[in-house]
This record gives structure tokens, sequence and C-alpha cells, in this order.
């Protein structure tokens, strides 16, 4: 660890290459990444409040000494971007899909309504919380609570940036000392997700198609596995997930297999004409998955991708 704020720690991946890990409850939420080109420096995620991300803009320049240029939203997620307005003045660049769902799902029309709907969502997690035996699910919901108290505090001041520079499928960029490449195979997490590939280094920053012991919520289940299958033969040698701890190429396989053991859950219960409420009831978590966390947990999932190949089915 080369720099440890108040939201998150920063490591070395390789020289000039920082992965930027978030310190659950505190108003980071996801992970970011610090990549210095050469004569500009680029950011992967403006992390998830106002002030998380001016402190992140501030140690990228200040371990660098170089300033921002670049800014890529991997996704519309709040917990990715809401930390754009620290960037205002750089070059933002996404997907015309993320920035499309980023300017529709994220902007606040009435600031009181805003703070008193987040008020009221927080009430409901702390009575949740309170009643909840299963430890699992009361850390997910008490992170949850922290996560969204900081965005709270950060709500009076919270403005949209949107991304200003858009591409589809694949955006090379050529800097003085190293090329980044940004890739959208599709969405499976969202409509549209996209990954940071370093191709001399070996390293990805994934965005939320990687993330460590969470379910993460799936869109998509089918584009979701087939982006991982894609990703995976890229070889990564450092993998920095979305949320958790940064690994290697064994990051994409755990998830890839996670996301097809859904598949294939899902599947066989449709096949079997298995009703959605006994299917998730009855169902047997693995013990691998057990201690893996998020407020809707595997159950969550499970709903989403058997409705998505219920809904084929019909």
């Amino acid at each position: 660890m080369i720099k440890d704020t108040e939201f998150f720690s920063v490591y070395s991946l390789c020289d000039g290459v920082y992965a930027v890990i978030a310190k659950p409850g505190r108003g980071a939420w996801s992970n970011a990444g610090i990549v210095d080109m050469g004569d500009e420096l680029l950011i992967y995620d403006s992390l998830a409040t106002p002030s998380a991300g001016y402190e992140l803009r501030r140690v990228a320049e200040e371990i660098t000494g170089k300033k921002v240029k670049l800014l890529i939203n991997s996704h519309y997620h709040g917990d990715h971007v809401f930390g754009n307005q620290a960037f205002a003045d750089t070059t933002i660049i996404s997907t015309s899909l993320t920035r499309e769902w980023c300017e529709d799902k994220n902007k606040i029309v009435d600031v009181k309504k805003e703070i008193e709907e987040t008020e009221e969502y927080l009430k409901k997690l702390k009575g949740q919380i309170e009643i909840t035996s299963n430890k699992v699910m009361k850390a997910s919901l008490t992170n949850q609570y922290n996560e969204m108290s900081a965005i709270l505090r950060d709500v009076p001041t919270m403005r949209l940036v949107l991304p200003t520079v858009l591409f589809e499928d694949k955006l090379v960029i050529q800097g003085a000392d190293r090329t980044v490449e940004l890739h959208c195979l599709g969405g499976g997490h969202t409509p549209s997700d996209t990954f940071l590939y370093l191709p001399q280094e070996k390293i990805g920053f994934m965005g939320d198609l990687v993330t460590v012991d969470l379910h993460v919520p799936i869109d998509d289940p089918e584009a979701f596995s087939s982006i991982l299958k894609e990703v995976k033969q890229l070889g990564m040698e450092a993998v920095v997930p979305g949320h958790g701890d940064p690994g290697g190429n064994e990051l994409v396989s755990t998830m890839q297999k996670y996301v097809d053991f859904l598949i294939r859950k899902s599947k066989e219960a449709v096949t079997n004409h298995v009703s959605l409420e006994d299917f998730v009831s009855n169902l047997e978590v693995p013990d691998e998955y057990a201690e893996w966390k998020g407020v809707s947990g595997m159950k969550g999932n499970l709903s989403k991708v058997y409705g998505y190949y219920n809904g084929k089915s019909g």
C-alpha cells in the first residue's frame, strides 16, 4: 500500500498503475484505477460520492505529479459515477448507452425530495438490520446503510456530470508511455459494461463484471457468462474488481463459475416447471457462496435469472 485515506487505500500494481480499493462504509463504495499514460493521467471510475471523487483526484495527482485528463465510467451505477463532478474539467468517456442510462437514472430533479426518499430508505434498512439474524445478511445491510448514509451527506452538493466522449465496442487510447484499451462486450451486470485493459502489463480494471464474494446484480446472465469467457482468454495477470481485493485471472474464473451456476440451476427449474417461490426457497446454496454478501443475496440473482429463462420459454 502506498497511500491510505478516509475513503480508500491505494496499491501499486506496476510502475504508474494503481488500484484504488474502497474502504467499506466510508463513501467510496466501489474500486477505481489510476493509470499514468506518460503525459497525462487517466482515472477509471469516480467512486460513489463527490467527496470521495475529489479525494481520488487529489491523491492521483499527488502520487504521480501529473494532472488528470481522462476519466472512464465503467457503467451507470451511482457507486461508480457519483464522483464525476470532481472531474468535470476532464474528458469523461463511456459507451453511449452508459451515458444514456446515467442521465436517465442518476439525475436529481428535486434535492429535497431526494433527501427525504433516501432518509426513508435508510429508516427501512435500519429496521431490517434490527430484525435480521443471519450474520452475512446483517453485514450486507449494515454496509448498505453506511454507504447510503455517506451518499446522503453529499446529496445537497451533488450534481450530475455526464460523459462527453462516447464509444461503442472498443476504444484504444495511446499515451506517451503506455496503451489503454477500453472494451465493451455488451452488458452483463448492466445493459453496458466497460472494462479497461492494459495489454503490455496484462492488467484489467473490470468494474462490476468481476467482484469478490459479492452477489452482484445481474442484468443479462447469458451475456455476462459470454463476456467473462472472452475476458478469461486475455490471461490477465492482475485483475482489479469493482468491489473487493485485487487478484489474478482466477477472479474472472470464479465469477464465471458463479454466473454459470445460476444459469444452470435456473434453466433446470424452468424446464421442470418448478415455481419461482419453490425454486428460490429450496435451492441449497453451495458452501463456496455461503459467505458472499449483497442485500438481495443469491435469492435476488436466482429470481432474476429464473425470470430471464422463464420469459424465454413462454
